[in-house]
């Protein structure tokens, strides 16, 4: 077992108290004894255990009562009934009231540690399926989603609307503006927290797939269906399933996406039997699906019940006060995840990543983010850690903000220099003669712009 599981031993006959905790702990649990109901109560209400084994009768107690209030009080603590009067409608009774095993006396004890470390494992799973969705919600918080712009806060007050709310969402932007992250907020804090979230990218299935991807379908329903197949809708019930790229789908799996959104049942492939289901639907797009409804490639009336609580989420290029606070963000992140020195961001980069157009969105900043930290050895971001693409397309560009055009000249010439340097390695007369300079001029340049070059 990875931990000492965690017993409360229940016995009011002393010797076989004594002698079941030796064998207990000699087999690596550790075990705590109560000789009564009242006794074990008072244990309950001050340490916490994984399992609890209770003799059925007891002088004070009902074992039947202990799991009650065992259950009532700490639902993931695993309770096994030991009884020497076993009767049928006792073992059924402990078992609808959450016991783990039911195992009458004279106790066989090799059976009884098979037994405990089942229920430890189950424990354990329990226990970690727990933590996990606790690190979701806090992965998917609003926290997460970064902005602090005019715009983005009106997607977080739409959020927080429509989280706890049943109704049907639509999240629209571009691609890399973070549209599955806004449905996993609103999946994770609302009250389908603990049921499943379901993402189906809709363009990346082909078409032949998409619909027993989606539905399911029975085996020799179609040329490959070997076995039965439970499709994303049924695994999202009770739970939410997430429509990314909802503009691609084919027109003919549009009407079926319709009836199941208007009946809330599927028909798995080759069934004709309807399967029920609880799901709520948020679906996403980079497209205009108002133009895609005229054109003919998009159903109106799905359309309509896609778009119940639509979620619009700018792009970067017209959130740019937001770029600070995501830079410090991914920077944070990935210092944390590489153990990098913590990182700063110098102002002329700053300025160099807020003119940039960002057609990737803020993924595209993360990723270039992520690289910086893991090919940066010191401990502030300088202009001259910014891809060179980036630089030169900033430069370049004259806004209303203006241009420092003597930067930008000094920016090319450095880059270019690099080049030849790089090209003729490290030989400047080589170098030289590739820039048309002559070799004085160019070593006078290098100079200037700080470039470090120790051959001749």
């Amino acid at each position: 077992m990875r931990d000492r599981a965690r017993i409360l031993l229940i016995e009011d006959e002393e010797l076989s108290r004594e002698s079941l905790s030796r064998l207990l702990k000699s087999a690596g649990f550790t075990v705590k004894g109560a000789a009564s109901g009242e006794m074990a109560m008072q244990l309950l209400a001050l340490e916490k255990f994984d399992i609890v084994v209770t003799d059925l009768f007891l002088p004070d107690a009902n074992g039947i009562d202990i799991l009650k209030k065992v259950k009532g009080n700490s639902p993931r603590t695993e309770v096994i009934l030991i009884t020497g009067h076993a009767s049928a409608e006792t073992a059924v009774k402990a078992m609808k009231e959450g016991a783990y095993d039911y195992i009458t006396k004279p106790l066989n004890f090799e059976e009884l540690q098979i037994i405990l470390t089942k229920a430890m494992e189950k424990h354990q799973l329990l226990n970690e399926n727990v933590y996990l969705r606790k690190q979701l919600r806090e992965k998917y918080g609003f926290a997460n989603i970064v902005g602090n712009s005019p715009a983005m806060q009106k997607v977080f007050s739409r959020i927080s609307r429509v989280t706890n709310t049943e109704s049907t969402v639509l999240v629209l932007g571009e691609s890399g503006t973070g549209k599955e992250l806004v449905a996993k907020a609103i999946h994770f804090n609302g009250p389908r927290k603990d049921k499943p979230f379901i993402a189906v990218n809709c363009a990346a299935i082909p078409e032949t797939l998409l619909e027993s991807e989606l539905y399911g379908h029975l085996k020799g329903s179609f040329t490959g269906a070997i076995r039965d197949k439970i499709g994303k809708f049924e695994a999202a019930n009770c739970g939410t399933i997430f429509l990314d790229e909802i503009g691609t789908m084919p027109i003919h799996l549009q009407t079926k996406l319709l009836r199941v959104l208007q009946e809330q049942e599927v028909e798995k492939i080759g069934s004709t039997r309807p399967v029920k289901l609880d799901v709520r639907v948020i679906s996403a797009t980079n497209i205009n699906l108002e133009e895609e409804v005229k054109k003919g490639n998009f159903r109106e009336d799905l359309f309509y019940r896609l778009n119940v609580i639509p979620i619009v989420i700018p792009p970067l290029r017209e959130r740019v006060e937001d770029i600070l606070a995501l830079s410090k963000y991914f920077i944070e992140k990935y210092c944390a995840e590489m153990k990098h020195p913590f990182m700063t961001i110098s102002k002329e980069a700053l300025e160099t990543l807020e003119l940039y157009h960002w057609p990737g969105n803020v993924r595209e900043l993360e990723n270039m983010m992520e690289r910086i930290v893991a090919l940066t050895d010191g401990d502030s971001i300088t202009l001259l850690d910014i891809p060179s693409n980036i630089r030169e397309q900033v430069m370049t560009k004259v806004t209303e903000r203006g241009v420092d055009l003597t930067r930008a000249i000094n920016e090319m010439e450095r880059q270019m220099i690099t080049e030849a340097l790089a090209l003729s390695k490290g030989v400047k007369a080589q170098a030289a003669a590739m820039l048309k300079l002559n070799r004085t001029t160019l070593v006078e340049k290098m100079r200037r712009l700080g470039i470090d070059g120790n051959n001749s």
